[in-house]
């Protein structure tokens, strides 16, 4: 009995550490997660519609013919997976991946990782990549998106793949993330996105370009890539975090209920050991 109550009594002491744990690393997500948010609510306009006007675009464009606009020879696809870069997140990095696997099922893959997590999946999976130079996805900047994109277009010019894909978490509400895969490149595949889509139906694109099309067209697409990269950076870590603080909420929920639990068995144990000694001393006394 003794031995017992115990070891009730270090399980509570050690429930109890678990839970001062998991309470700060909410607190953590959360303060992070207010400014993670603003960030993701300040990127998302610039996001869609960045993503619309290239599918506009792409939809119009008949004057000229762009490598980044034609119908794609390579049917290789580079992944550009976004995932987090520590655990505790609930089912975050999980569902990504899963994402990217359904999307990537059945054919040819090259992946450019952002995020640890990312990374030492590429690698525990002997997938090909482009660089795993990205490991830390709270470290990358503007810039960084901006040489991703110059990195990939390269590749993309050269015919090393034939189809690029964004695939990251879009946060919807701290409740509520999303994780999604979206094309990018060649831009006759955004336009195949969009319902409706008919080749014949395409119309005529009424803008001017100076001094052409095809150099203002492909001076435009790195841009375009980076923003679209460093808006998938954005919800991908107000994700992260949103999944962290729900997680360790949830934890710390579950850690107070299971200390509830134990103190009420410890407290019913010691009452029953009270009792069977008070039972012996007024039985002993009986038999004097």
């Amino acid at each position: 009995m003794a031995a017992n109550m115990k070891a009730v009594k270090l399980r509570i002491k050690s429930v109890e550490s678990t839970m001062q744990i998991t309470k700060a690393m909410e607190l953590v997500a959360s303060s992070k997660l207010r400014k993670a948010k603003e960030r993701a609510d300040t990127c998302r306009p610039y996001f869609q519609e960045l993503y619309r006007t290239l599918q506009e675009i792409a939809k119009g464009n008949t004057e000229f013919y762009s490598v980044y606009a034609k119908e794609a020879v390579q049917e290789k696809c580079c992944y550009v997976l976004i995932a987090g870069d520590r655990g505790l997140a609930g089912g975050y990095n999980a569902n990504l991946l899963r994402c990217f696997e359904e999307d990537a099922k059945g054919k040819m893959v090259s992946v450019l990782p952002i995020g640890k997590k990312a990374v030492e999946y590429v690698r525990s999976n002997n997938l090909e990549y482009v660089t795993d130079a990205f490991v830390e996805i709270a470290d990358i900047s503007v810039a960084d998106c901006f040489e991703i994109a110059s990195i990939l277009c390269k590749e993309f010019r050269q015919g090393t793949f034939g189809h690029v894909e964004l695939c990251y978490t879009r946060f919807v509400s701290i409740l509520t993330q999303n994780p999604e895969s979206v094309p990018v490149l060649p831009l006759i595949d955004i336009a195949k996105e969009e319902q409706g889509y008919n080749e014949k139906e395409r119309i005529r694109n009424l803008i001017l370009y100076e001094p052409n099309g095809v150099e203002v067209f492909n001076s435009i697409v790195p841009e375009y890539l980076g923003g679209l990269i460093y808006g998938g950076v954005c919800e991908s870590v107000a994700s992260e975090l949103a999944a962290r603080r729900n997680a360790m909420e949830k934890a710390t929920g579950n850690a107070q209920d299971m200390i509830a639990e134990l103190n009420l068995y410890y407290n019913r144990e010691r009452q029953a050991g009270i009792t069977q000694e008070i039972t012996e001393i007024v039985g002993g006394a009986e038999c004097l």
